[in-house]
């Protein structure tokens, strides 16, 4: 097997605008159907809420992608 691991969160400016940003359902679904794509099959992911310049929340997940090599 082999595996990478992916921070995927939302870009900055929907958090500087709205204060906050979550992750949009349907570009999730199409970063992880890209990935299945190539052989790519998700083994665990984590929810993370990260800061930005200290007043703005965004979410992001850690995913741990595997396949067979």
């Amino acid at each position: 097997m082999e595996y990478k691991v992916v921070i995927y969160q939302e870009g900055m400016l929907g958090s500087l605008l709205l204060g906050g940003s979550k992750v949009n359902p349907l570009r999730f679904t199409d970063f992880l159907n890209a990935n299945a794509e190539q052989g790519w099959r998700v083994q665990t992911m984590e929810k993370d809420i990260r800061r930005m310049l200290l007043l703005w929340k965004r979410e992001a997940y850690v995913v741990i992608l595997g396949r067979e090599q």
